[in-house]
This record gives C-alpha cells, structure tokens and sequence, in this order.
C-alpha cells in the first residue's frame, strides 16, 4: 500500500547515474536555505517502452520539474551503471536513482514495489520543501502517467 498525502516522506539516501550520494532531505527548506519541492518518480525499469516514454516527456519538459522551486527524482531498481547508460542514450539530464541494494528499500518505504516482478510500480510521489507527501498517484506498471497531473499538483502548493 503506497503513502498517503499528508504524511512525512521517507528520507532516502541513493546514488544517481554518477555515482553521486543523493538525499531527499537535501532538498528541505531551513532557515538558511528555501529548499525545493520535489516530484518522486518511481518507474520499474530503463529501456522499457512505457518507461522510456514517461522519462523523455520529463526530459522534454524539464525547466517545468528541475528549476529553483522544483526537483524531479527518477528512482528505479536498476543498478547506477545501467542508469548512465540509459541516461547519456535518452540525454536524461536529470537524477536517476538507483534503488537497486539492498534491492527495493526505498520502493518498499513508499509502497511501490511489486515483489512478485521485483520492481517498483509506477508510483508519483509530490513532495513539499518541509518534506511532507502532498499529492501521490500510482498507477500499474503497463500504465503511463500524465505529467499534466504532477504540474497541477506543484502549482497547488
């Protein structure tokens, strides 16, 4: 069972295509800082149709998800090595997480993985710079997401 709107995201701590250490509370506002809401997309893997498709739309509509008030995550069970390569092929210029070990935690945190395909769902997680889930969808791994929503969703908070 995924998470509810209105409770506090799961902080997380992967690497991303790079190799690099990603935390989703990096991303909170403080007192010195304004923090950013973040869009966390959970997919089952890269270089599948359905996956390719909903992470290029991403792509082609990036300043409106990676910009000074919003940061989108893209979070999968493929291993960081399979994600560069994916990412320089489809020029992903955005963090891609790899959930990939201990293999689902993350997944399983939010209530996304299918543990009988041993990948996440297609889960959308909209997250608020105090870090608490404002908007959630989760749709089956055949079908894709609309991007209209997650952006009706950022401009309601």
């Amino acid at each position: 069972m995924a998470i509810e709107a209105g409770v506090v995201a799961p902080d997380f701590e992967l690497k991303n295509q790079h190799g690099e250490l990603v935390r989703l509370s990096d991303f909170r506002g403080s007192e010195t800082a304004p923090g950013k809401n973040v869009v966390l997309l959970f997919y089952p893997f890269a270089f599948t149709g359905v996956c390719t498709g909903e992470l290029c739309a991403v792509r082609d509509e990036l300043p409106r998800f990676v910009n000074d008030d919003v940061q989108i995550l893209a979070v999968s069970n493929d291993s960081p090595f399979t994600l560069r390569v994916f990412s320089e092929k489809e020029g992903l210029d955005y963090p891609l997480l790899s959930d990939f070990w201990p293999h689902g935690d993350v997944s399983r945190a939010y209530g996304v993985f299918d543990e009988g395909k041993g990948c996440a769902m297609r889960g959308t997680f909209v997250i608020d710079k105090e870090g608490i889930v404002r908007w959630t969808v989760v749709n089956a791994i055949s079908d894709a997401r609309d991007l209209k929503e997650y952006l009706k969703a950022l401009n309601a908070l």
